[in-house]
């Protein structure tokens, strides 16, 4: 059965320029009040009211009088188009200020009408938005039930044409002339209208408006242009307080980017670069861009990436708001997967190479490669001439540390204890390595050590020299 679902956000003049609540704040059109928020509204302003009024009102205290932005409008829609393409692919925009949802077709992907209304409501809220909603099985009733009192409007279990009986004709905005002869009737709500035979309000009303109102009640086909998702990403979360500590972001940073990896699965799509943009109280603005070498869509990933990156930044002013945008988009590639390799007991070093420039910078480290040789010394290459393959074995890897010095150092030695800035603990071993025969004969046993605080060092016995040696620390 089709079922939509109507967000209509009729404080979207208002928000799309400010969700401030801690001073007055008028949205004008034409030197009017349009719309005001709370703070304004206790201080007396109402719609209609000339600047100059307002003015008078509040007398010495601030007030930020703001021009209707149609084009911020629209934005704030195609944001809020790329978060509901995540519920749904069937949705439109509707009269510059509403969503339509067809969401009969992804009920059992949310297990139930209460669920989706769920997640839907707490994403709306989580934006900063306020939205009236209206369910109807078709969209220009969902869009009229969404001005119904909220206990109607999504009232499934009662008739259709009960619901939009109360609702005045004044709606029909886009049908004054016909509006105006009803009222001139005696005809002033949709019960009224219904109610008349149909043959007769077509004389009356004309065949465009018999027209809406089948289409209103199922009767004709009402075909919607479906969304078309667009080849970049734009998402902002709200707090609704002064955010001051880089911890405080972090929540908001896992929800936008679940946001735009549900996006980009959506839309077969990965990514391999992000920016933050932190709003401040006063509009400010400060980027944080993260990289990745290879494109991916994996929420996780980008979350590690992004963590690194807010761990260094110092806020230059209390955060309002957090938006997330990306416009590298690229199709999206399925990697091989090995079955018989166990890719979730290492970290591709692509992985590596990625924390290493988001923490060190993009010019620290080039490239990360192996190479096939025992010596542990040899077989790590940090070089521009890297052609991007892994080629050291699982073997070659495991019990590796990720800090490898570039040659062994020798260890203090009394007795039997080794030291290496305090006592060391030998925990496992020993892993014996012999290779170079052909040059310089090479033989040591390797082990894994302990200090008295528990980090872990990589050591090893060269039974040739009888010495022992540190040779790299684990993480």
């Amino acid at each position: 059965m089709s079922l939509w679902l109507c967000l209509r956000f009729d404080l979207l003049p208002l928000q799309s320029l400010s969700r401030c609540e801690q001073q007055p704040v008028v949205v004008l059109a034409s030197q009017r009040v349009l719309q005001a928020n709370d703070c304004a509204a206790m201080a007396g302003i109402r719609q209609g009211m000339s600047a100059a009024t307002v003015r008078a009102l509040v007398g010495d205290d601030p007030v930020r009088l703001l021009e209707r932005d149609e084009q911020a409008e629209q934005r704030c829609l195609q944001q809020l188009c790329c978060w509901a393409y995540s519920i749904t692919p069937a949705l439109c925009i509707w009269q510059a200020d509403c969503l339509q949802l067809e969401i009969g077709g992804c009920l059992s992907l949310f297990q139930g009408l209460d669920a989706l209304l769920l997640e839907v409501t707490h994403g709306i809220s989580s934006r900063g938005y306020r939205a009236r909603y209206g369910l109807a099985p078709t969209p220009k009733a969902a869009w009229l039930l969404s001005f119904a009192a909220p206990d109607v409007a999504i009232a499934l279990h009662q008739p259709l044409e009960e619901r939009l009986a109360p609702l005045p004709l004044d709606l029909l905005t886009q049908f004054t002339s016909a509006v105006n002869s009803l009222r001139r009737a005696g005809l002033h709500t949709l019960g009224d209208v219904l109610r008349l035979p149909p043959a007769a309000l077509g004389r009356r009303c004309g065949r465009e408006f018999t027209h809406f109102l089948q289409q209103l009640l199922g009767q004709r086909d009402d075909l919607q242009a479906d969304y078309q998702p667009p080849r970049h990403f734009n998402d902002r979360y709200w707090f609704g307080y002064e955010v001051k500590t880089n911890d405080e972001l972090l929540p908001a940073v896992q929800r936008l980017l679940q946001s735009l990896c549900r996006f980009l699965r959506n839309t077969q799509l990965q990514t391999g670069e992000i920016a933050w943009q932190l709003i401040g109280i006063n509009q400010g603005q400060q980027e944080v861009c993260v990289r990745s070498t290879s494109n991916t869509s994996d929420w996780k990933n980008w979350l590690q990436l992004s963590r690194i990156r807010f761990e260094r930044l110092q806020l230059r002013d209390s955060v309002e708001g957090l938006a997330l945008t990306c416009h590298q988009l690229h199709p999206a590639q399925q990697d091989s997967i090995d079955l018989f390799s166990p890719r979730n007991q290492r970290e591709p070093l692509a992985g590596l190479l990625d924390r290493l420039h988001n923490r060190l910078g993009l010019q620290a480290v080039e490239k990360v490669g192996c190479r096939d040789e025992h010596l542990p010394e040899l077989a790590l290459l940090v070089s521009s001439d890297y052609a991007g393959e892994e080629h050291c074995t699982t073997a070659h890897r495991a019990q590796r540390p990720f800090w490898l010095m570039p040659q062994p150092k020798p260890l203090r030695r009394h007795g039997t204890q080794l030291y290496w800035n305090s006592a060391l603990q030998l925990l496992h071993g020993p892993e014996r390595i012999e290779d170079n025969w052909w040059q310089k004969a090479v033989s040591r046993d390797y082990y894994i050590a302990a200090d008295s605080s528990g980090q872990r060092y990589w050591v090893f016995h060269d039974r040739l020299a009888r010495q022992w040696y540190i040779h790299g620390v684990f993480a």
